[in-house]
């Protein structure tokens, strides 16, 4: 009987319903290596938003820790669901510590995500004058 008891309440997880799922960690990361010094860029500021119908709604913020990455961006209590998201470099604050001009203040990245949840990485390379990105893995 308790057996019979425990398969139950064990296949009734299978299908709970979606308030009970969330992000895993890693869903949304992010890096940022610096090209013109080939070393990673640390204690950059990163904040996310949602594109809402009244305009961007902030979802998390966070500081690149030594090896220029957050690994997991995306609030680990929500699910990350299919829409358009930002991610916000805030590359003149970074520059300005290192006593270096730059040519942008920040960089917006924005992407589209089109499954629940799915495992995201943004990378950024960076320079003074210019910048790259890509969907990473």
């Amino acid at each position: 009987m308790k057996k019979t008891a425990a398969l139950l309440m064990l296949s009734s997880l299978a299908f709970a319903p979606a308030a009970f799922s969330a992000a895993p960690a890693g869903t949304l990361s992010v890096h940022i290596l610096n090209q013109q010094t080939g070393v990673p860029s640390s204690d950059v500021t990163v904040t996310l938003e949602k594109q809402q119908q009244s305009g961007w709604a902030q979802l998390a913020s966070g500081k690149t820790d030594q090896d220029g990455r957050i690994k997991s961006l995306f609030p680990q209590d929500k699910d990350m669901e299919p829409g358009v998201y930002k991610v916000t470099f805030k590359t003149g604050d970074y520059f300005q510590g290192q006593k270096a001009n730059t040519f942008f203040p920040e960089i917006p990245v924005l992407f589209t995500v089109t499954r629940t949840n799915e495992k995201l990485h943004i990378p950024l390379l960076l320079s003074q004058f210019g910048y790259s990105t890509y969907k990473g893995s």
